[in-house]
């Protein structure tokens, strides 16, 4: 996890939002379908990211301190 998964997940919300975006233009229906359920997945891979981030974080904490570093 990390930058890069950032990224991954910035670039796919806002390819979701822009499939909303054309959808809303164009009146395609499905298009902004499409483009809300690409946006609420990379939201939760996002979320994911940042939660397993979190754990790392924590698992890291806890090994300095059993360590004594």
């Amino acid at each position: 996890m990390g930058v890069a998964d950032d990224a991954k997940n910035k670039a796919e919300e806002l390819k979701g939002r822009g499939k909303e975006a054309a959808g809303d233009l164009t009146d395609n229906q499905d298009l902004k379908d499409e483009g809300r359920g690409d946006k609420s997945v990379a939201q939760g891979k996002q979320k994911v990211t940042e939660a397993a981030d979190a754990v790392k974080g924590k698992v890291d904490d806890l090994k300095d301190k059993l360590t004594g570093r």
